[in-house]
Formats: structure tokens, sequence, C-alpha cells
């Protein structure tokens, strides 16, 4: 028996492995190069190499059932008593000056790509700095922090403020976001058996989690219900898991999530994926080539 909270969070890819294990490829075959051909075509390829593959018409209906006859589907909302869930973005935008930086660099970082087609690895690369300056801050090549600005730092705090005093939870993705927020803000990271216990007993007004680390298995719901994305991921799975820490049953309160978003920035890109549940590979190579492509106000 095989049970997951998140099937195919990189798309229908990831059902293979699951199903292999759990009937020895009777289903979506033995190996993963026949499911390969049998349901997807060639998406992002250079030359003679693939990096991701787009599933054939009808191929989720037909994946679909062949797995039916041992697959039961569940939403908790559906079989849980389950608090409210409110998602909620905040918009802050770059001065002139500091969108000039970014996009100096934006520039920059894309000349080097100019002639050759974008892979994986390169757009993967060139998605992380981007979403850095988006935070405020990146690394240079000796790890060193170049401050861009701190227009997320006053969106937090803003929030903060306007918690009135009720716990919040923030997530953050690097870190230099993680060293700007302690610089400004009295926080405590959720990393120990201890952390966990003193933030459900109310102990810790703000907190700060890395979804990578904190994203699965943590009961936190009863610590606060005001969850703070300062940076955001790719990972669908990552996010709705992180999600899950406050808002899940036993939640006593309306759960609140927010999204600082810089504007016309690679923030849109991500916030879009995750809102129409699309999968990270793709959209991460299709947003990086729109953005090479794109004017100053990401267009």
């Amino acid at each position: 028996m095989g049970l997951t909270g998140t099937p195919s969070s990189n798309g229908l890819m990831d059902l293979w492995a699951e199903f292999r294990i759990l009937d020895m490829g009777e289903r979506l075959g033995r190996y993963i190069t026949h499911y390969h051909m049998n349901f997807f075509v060639p998406d992002k390829r250079n030359q003679q190499m693939i990096f991701s593959y787009k599933p054939r018409p009808g191929a989720e209906d037909a994946i679909y059932r062949l797995i039916s006859d041992i697959t039961i589907s569940m939403k908790s909302a559906d079989f849980l008593k389950m608090p409210e869930c409110i998602m909620n973005e905040v918009e802050v935008k770059l001065s002139e000056k500091e969108w000039s930086v970014y996009d100096e660099l934006r520039q920059e970082m894309v000349v080097s790509l100019e002639y050759e087609e974008i892979d994986a690895a390169n757009a993967a690369a060139l998605s992380g700095k981007l979403l850095q300056m988006a935070n405020g801050a990146i690394y240079n090549e000796e790890k060193e922090v170049f401050h861009i600005h701190d227009r997320k730092l006053d969106a937090l705090e803003d929030l903060i403020e306007g918690a009135n005093g009720k716990p919040v939870l923030v997530a953050y993705w690097y870190n230099h976001d993680l060293e700007r927020i302690r610089e400004r803000f009295k926080v405590r990271e959720i990393k120990t058996s201890k952390d966990i216990r003193d933030w459900n007993n109310g102990e810790i007004p703000i907190a700060v989690i890395h979804p990578a680390s904190a994203g699965h298995g943590l009961n936190l719901q009863s610590g606060g219900s005001t969850l703070i994305w300062f940076g955001l991921t790719w990972s669908l799975e990552l996010y709705q898991q992180t999600n899950a820490r406050l808002w899940r049953q036993g939640q006593k309160s309306t759960v609140v999530i927010h999204h600082i978003i810089s504007k016309d920035t690679i923030d849109e890109d991500v916030t879009k994926a995750l809102r129409l549940k699309e999968k990270t590979q793709t959209d991460l190579i299709d947003a990086v080539k729109a953005r090479i492509g794109g004017g100053a106000n990401g267009g």
C-alpha cells in the first residue's frame, strides 16, 4: 500500500515509479522508457538530449484508467473538518534605481546564454539568480551577498505588525534571506523538537522555516495560523506541504497565507505556475525564455 499527499508533484512522469513498486509494472510498464514512449513525447530538448517530456493527447485519461482499479484519491477538505484558508498576495514594487540594478544583472546573465539553447541546468541557475534578486539580494561567485533592495523586508514588517501580536510563520528560501530577516526581526528557526513544542505552545512570536527541511511531517497548527512566503519556490510539492503545516486538521483558526511578490520580476511567473498547478521544470524553462525576450515590465 502506498500513501502520498503529492502523487504527481512534478507531473504525470512521477506516477510510473510509484506504481512500478506497487504492481511490478503491470499497469504502466516495467520500464520507464516504455512509459515515455507510450504516453509522452519529447518537449524541451537540445539536439539529441531530451530535458523534459509532455503528455500525448489523451495520455492523462489513459493513465488514470489504467491505475484506477488500485487507486483511491481523497482530498482532506472533502473528508476532514478543515479550517478556512485565505490566500493573499502582497505586491511590492522596486524603485527605478533598484529595478535598473535588477534589469542590468538580468541582462548580463542572459548575454552569456544568448547563443545557446537554454537547457534545464542553465534555466535553473538563471531562475535562481532572478529569484534571489526579487527577494532583495544575490550571491556573487565568491558567495558574498550583494544587496539590492529591502522591499520585501518592509512588506514583511507591515504583515507582522498587522498580525497584532499573533504568531507568524515565515518561509524563506535563500540563506541571505534568513540573514537579512534576522537582522531586522527577532526570529527563531524551527529545527528541533523543542522548537516545534515551543511554537505550538505559543512561545515563538516570529518563526522561520525552510520548505525543503520543514515541509513534511511537522504539526505546527497549534502555534499559529498565519504563514508568510518571503521567498517563493518552483516546487509545487514543497509549496503545498509547507502550507499544510498550518492548514490541517486540528487548526482552530482561519489560516491566512501571504505571498510577498516583487512586481515585474520572476516572482510573478512562479506565482502563476503554482496557482495553475503547473509543473516545475517546463514552467521554469519557459519562464526564463520569456524573461530573456521580455522588456523591463516583464512583457
